[in-house]
């Protein structure tokens, strides 16, 4: 739990710090700029919003592990509900209004997120999970995203170390396999993720894992 609000309230705080020019250009989501992923945040809040509102008595089927579904090929920007989010962000017209909603459902988000009992199982995309489990598995999407509001923001500050430290441990959980210890978890994140493809040096390093990066996380 304190590591889901730290690392939602670094991004956060981060985007509310952008000047408008930031938001035109490109993020680290293929096909989106910054604008449409501050719009798939705003999504991203609402969602944690339906999830904690969607109980359940039913046997957790996933966590925060599992949740995570794995493609085959990277997004290429064409999915429609990717297309969707960036039409959504278009209509905003003005930064500070996408900032605007961005800190008003955020911090609802926020705010249950932090009221919610972490032993009840709530429901989402059909499946159930304990809610520490759930909002564990958004530190990974959080600190994922704040990587991607950087890419081309030279001087924007990065996720917290510690919200970096535990998404390393999950992406490695997720791969079954450990990433090499010279690889600062930064770096470990976006060569494992895809984000961007290892130097030499890195990926003879890998070695034998290599062939269990990169994961396009879904």
């Amino acid at each position: 739990m304190d590591l889901f609000s730290r690392a939602w309230t670094v991004l956060r705080t981060t985007v509310a710090d952008l000047p408008d020019e930031a938001f035109a250009r490109p993020s680290g989501c293929t096909g989106w700029l910054v604008r449409d992923l501050v719009c798939h945040l705003v999504i991203d809040a609402q969602d944690v919003l339906i999830t904690l509102s969607t109980p359940t008595e039913a046997e957790p089927t996933r966590d925060a592990v599992t949740y995570w579904e794995l493609a085959e090929a990277p997004p290429t920007g064409d999915d429609p509900l990717d297309a969707l989010t960036v039409r959504l962000a278009a209509a905003y017209q003005e930064p500070r209004l996408l900032k605007y909603h961005l800190d008003d459902v955020g911090s609802a988000a926020g705010r249950a997120a932090a009221l919610a009992d972490r032993h009840r199982r709530v429901m989402t995309r059909e499946e159930v999970l304990t809610v520490d489990d759930y909002l564990s598995a958004y530190v990974l999407e959080w600190t994922l995203h704040h990587l991607d509001l950087l890419a081309h923001l030279p001087g924007v500050a990065g996720p917290p170390a510690e919200t970096l430290s535990r998404s390393r441990g999950t992406v490695e959980r997720i791969a079954g396999a450990a990433l090499p210890a010279s690889f600062s978890d930064q770096d470990a994140l976006l060569v494992a993720t895809g984000r961007r493809a290892p130097t030499a040096a890195e990926a003879a390093a890998l070695g034998e894992a290599a062939g269990r990066f990169p994961l396009f996380l879904g």
